[in-house]
């Protein structure tokens, strides 16, 4: 285990890696290198990033299957080359100020990571993906600071048999009532599904965690990370629960809102965290 940077909470003793979801991905564009780099000038003690396998067999950081959103044109990131893909603009759609930033391959994220930092890879393809990501890792020289994560149970466990040394994480969202539109607390049955698996643990939407749910985890020598949290007092919660980590959009604000008491529950801050309307079910981190 890396050494992470100390984030004391008022009150308690819990020490939690701060995630950039997608780099400093509220300031950044996503999945770019400039959006890495903001992560790290942002003290962050990891960066997650998202990842598809091209035509040509590039492992390439992008989080849709195709372009539209981030850069425009629609094309689906399977039937289009690294050549073709890093034409594309993928930082205007944020701000003016990124203009020309490009799609990278996992390659040039690998190398913003400084000596302290990890890097939490999600895939977001099959395992196709898993020769060629294992051999960038392996050229990278940083494989211990390498973290993968897939919300496929079969690819997670995939990875975890051909890369047993790296740590490897099943991605799980919250469900929702049908008719109440509540979230539903995650089932303790999850913890039994990773048994005997050989996976490090579980990465968690931040809505269906409850301390019945985290004491489940802990018992079974599991480690436990949240996605994505921009609330302070959401993630004050969860770190007096004692998980391990948790993902946000927003690494350098969420640490100074904790580290000047704001993750308590009586105190009021601005809150960020994403509305319900905007999330999928299944997952989309």
């Amino acid at each position: 285990m890396v050494i992470i940077t100390s984030l004391a909470l008022a009150g308690c003793n819990s020490k939690m890696e701060i995630i950039a979801h997608r780099g400093a991905s509220n300031l950044a564009p996503e999945n770019t290198v400039a959006s890495a780099r903001l992560a790290w000038e942002k003290q962050a003690d990891a960066v997650e990033v998202d990842v598809y396998l091209s035509q040509d067999g590039k492992v390439v950081v992008i989080h849709d299957s195709t372009t539209k959103r981030t850069a425009g044109p629609d094309m689906k990131v399977a039937d289009s080359t690294f050549e073709q893909l890093r034409q594309l603009d993928v930082g205007s759609f944020k701000d003016e100020v990124y203009a020309g930033e490009r799609i990278p391959l996992l390659d040039e994220i690998i190398a913003t990571v400084p000596p302290q930092g990890r890097l939490f890879v999600e895939i977001k393809c099959g395992q196709e993906i898993l020769l060629p990501l294992e051999k960038v890792i392996q050229a990278s020289t940083k494989r211990d600071r390498i973290v993968i994560i897939a919300f496929d149970l079969d690819t997670i466990k995939a990875a975890k048999r051909r890369m047993p040394d790296i740590p490897c994480y099943w991605l799980v969202g919250t469900q929702k009532d049908k008719d109440t539109e509540a979230w539903i607390p995650h089932d303790t049955s999850l913890v039994d599904r990773i048994s005997g698996t050989q996976l490090d643990g579980l990465n968690m939407h931040w809505a269906g965690v409850t301390e019945a749910f985290v004491h489940a985890v802990h018992a079974a020598h599991l480690g436990l990370y949240i996605w994505t949290v921009d609330d302070p007092v959401e993630a004050g919660r969860l770190a007096k629960l004692g998980v391990q980590g948790l993902t946000t959009n927003r690494p350098g604000w969420l640490r100074d809102q904790l580290r000047h008491g704001h993750g308590r529950a009586d105190r009021t801050v601005e809150s960020t965290q994403s509305s319900d309307r905007d999330y999928e079910p299944r997952g989309s981190l």
